[in-house]
């Protein structure tokens, strides 16, 4: 019953989610492209049963390619699926995998548009990256047999509390769920109490731990350092969003008073903030290069902004200390694993209940410093530059932790073989 007031309530709101995406397309406008997708109608039918994954956006995706082409490997002749929600994300896939598997968005959780998604598509399995809980799509799934895997799942408290709101239409939700592959034992315990069956919820870890650098980056790194400057001292803040890069402007001012020479490499997560986020290093009387116009820095560039996609891995091998975003705000955080693997000392801010657990390991390990506002955060990009001892052994710490935390990446496939009932 409560799934059909979420139904009905869904078809209220298209019309203001639709106008949602006309908004959006003013800062980015791909979200005014393929918006039949996002009813059903995809540009291609496959009948053949296939592999089917979902990402929601840029992190998601990323996370989830060492699995898409393990399946690959594994079961060569069977078509895989990736459906997408956001445009970044679908630029992310089409980059990392080209045509080697299919591509569209993800329909609207809506009854009619996913069973003109279902003539079109045959799969024999839906794997969800990390907590994306949609009632009607896991039910659609339920009535045609097919499993339905979370995995890389993680629950912090803040969503529970809002899953318990809806306890019966979320318990529902669950027990249209194969199989939970979930990140840590407090993600299940929530999962637990929310009304997932105790059989399908397995403790995995975090897959993001099994990060695979490419084998060119340490030289595409050094030849980027050139540009930016052999000698300079280089930090990045990456993944910053509206409301943090105004801290790390201040925190930069405050920076440059004991490190005059210091270069920030300044990465908004989201493309349509590109401009924006130019605009406010002029404001601040910073001169600047952007990514995209391909110039070197000279010594009176104090600002590097990384206005590209698919680089942050480049941009974070070619810096020396690195601040994660999305922790200044209340956001929840951003992978803070990625410059951990590659030896960087990691600093966020307080808000880090999307990876909290990877950020109590580098904590607790001596690999990272936790900060509040921009003063503390100027405190902690001086003393690493200050100490190189301190800045060596913190990125070998954080190094040391992905290295010993790996593993996830296996035991979710083992999972996935299990359910998927294919055979190469």
């Amino acid at each position: 019953m409560l799934r059909f007031f979420y139904t009905l309530l869904l078809y209220v709101l298209t019309p203001l989610v639709l106008l949602r995406l006309l908004w959006r397309g003013t800062k980015a406008p791909a979200y005014w492209q393929r918006w039949s997708e996002r009813f059903g109608f995809v540009p291609f039918r496959l009948d053949q049963p296939c592999i089917w994954f979902h990402t929601v956006s840029v992190g998601e995706t990323i996370a989830a390619l060492p699995l898409i082409r393990l399946e690959m490997a594994q079961h060569p002749s069977v078509p895989v699926l990736v459906t997408t929600t956001t445009p970044t994300g679908s630029q992310q896939l089409v980059s990392s995998l080209g045509d080697a598997v299919f591509h569209c968005y993800l329909p609207y959780d809506l009854p009619v548009a996913l069973a003109i998604f279902f003539r079109r598509i045959n799969p024999r399995i839906l794997i969800v990256m990390e907590t994306e809980l949609w009632p009607n799509l896991f039910h659609a799934c339920q009535k045609r047999d097919v499993p339905v895997m979370v995995v890389n799942a993680r629950l912090s408290e803040r969503s529970a509390s809002r899953y318990r709101r809806f306890s019966a239409l979320t318990k529902e939700t669950f027990a249209n769920v194969s199989c939970f592959a979930v990140q840590h034992q407090s993600d299940a315990d929530r999962l637990l109490s929310l009304g997932a069956l105790d059989a399908a919820v397995n403790v995995t870890g975090n897959i993001k731990f099994d990060i695979s650098l490419s084998s060119s980056l340490t030289e595409q790194a050094q030849s980027l350092r050139r540009d930016w400057g052999d000698s300079r001292q280089v930090w990045i803040a990456a993944s910053t969003h509206d409301g943090e890069d105004e801290q790390v402007l201040q925190a930069l001012k405050l920076m440059r008073k004991v490190l005059p020479d210091l270069l920030l490499v300044l990465v908004p997560r989201h493309p349509e903030r590109f401009s924006k986020v130019v605009m406010l290093c002029r404001e601040h009387g910073y001169q600047l290069v952007r990514r995209s116009e391909k110039e070197s820095c000279d010594e009176s560039t104090a600002v590097f902004v990384g206005d590209s996609m698919g680089e942050l891995s480049l941009f974070y091998a070619a810096a020396d200390v690195a601040f994660v975003g999305g922790s200044l705000v209340a956001t929840g955080g951003h992978n803070v694993l990625e410059p951990a693997a590659l030896g960087k000392p990691v600093i966020f801010g307080p808000h880090m209940f999307n990876f909290s657990e990877a950020g109590r390991l580098l904590l607790e390990n001596n690999a990272a410093r936790q900060v509040e506002g921009s003063e503390q955060l100027a405190e902690a990009v001086i003393d690493y530059f200050q100490d190189a001892s301190l800045r060596c052994s913190s990125g070998d710490r954080a190094r040391q932790v992905v290295e010993e935390n790996r593993g996830a990446l296996g035991r979710t496939l083992v999972l996935i073989e299990k359910h998927i009932g294919l055979r190469a």
